[in-house]
């Protein structure tokens, strides 16, 4: 019995790795990319977006207006609004500093970016990394996704408090545009995170990177080839601070 189901995880835990890619192997050098808070963050950001789209969609479907506006579909969309816009705040309050710092990486912008850009689609679809500049923490695509994040999540936090708590208040214009507004940051949201999905999961080059967001870490060679700039700085700090001996 205990044999058969050691055979049964050992079958379910070869899918996994056939579809998200093979953890780091016993021995390999990992390093530590990211925080137990910041994994939480992002999977609860992720079940609720889900939540979010899928109720969000019913809005725009007629057979289910009725249930989207005042009934149990709304009521999902807006206790996962409530949950993902709180779960930021406590984040946000329990690491201030790490945040506003993170927060001023999105508009920090340079010539390491502009030839990301460009080396970008020869490296994505074809795989030449020869002209790929060293990146730091995020490279370039990650900050565009993580200025979105920002960008439109502000959109719709402002535009959906507008159309739930004051939508007695306002008029029907203001109501309108904020419903259009709330929509296309909706779009912008979801064809970014399907973007972000499918590099973190799909693309070869990026095959075994989605556990980083289980265990929080990242092979050693992964972080040197694509996040150069700040794999150095971490094995520089690592070595004044006795941790890399």
């Amino acid at each position: 019995m205990a044999t058969s189901s050691a055979k049964s995880k050992e079958r379910s835990h070869s899918a996994l790795e056939g579809f998200f890619g093979h953890r780091p192997v016993p021995g390999e050098k990992v390093v530590q990319r990211y925080t137990k808070q910041e994994r939480w963050l992002h999977w609860v950001t992720a079940v609720t977006w889900v939540i979010l789209f899928i109720t969000g969609l019913f809005f725009f479907v007629p057979q289910f207006g009725g249930g989207a506006v005042g009934g149990i579909s709304g009521l999902f969309h807006r206790i996962a609004a409530v949950v993902v816009c709180g779960w930021a705040a406590v984040y946000f309050l329990r690491n201030p500093k790490s945040s506003i710092e993170g927060i001023k990486f999105a508009f920090k912008w340079g010539t390491a970016d502009i030839k990301w850009a460009m080396a970008a689609p020869a490296y994505y679809f074809f795989g030449k990394e020869d002209k790929m500049p060293p990146q730091e923490h995020m490279n370039t695509g990650q900050k565009l996704w993580w200025l979105v994040v920002l960008a439109c999540g502000s959109v719709m936090v402002i535009t959906g408090a507008l159309m739930w708590f004051f939508k007695e208040i306002i008029t029907p214009g203001v109501f309108l545009w904020a419903s259009t507004f709330h929509s296309i940051g909706m779009a912008a949201l979801f064809t970014f995170a399907f973007i972000h999905v499918y590099l973190s999961v799909l693309h070869p080059k990026m095959k075994g990177i989605f556990w980083s967001m289980v265990d929080g870490t990242v092979p050693a060679h992964y972080a040197e080839s694509h996040h150069k700039k700040w794999y150095d700085e971490l094995m520089k700090h690592n070595k004044e601070s006795g941790k890399g001996k």
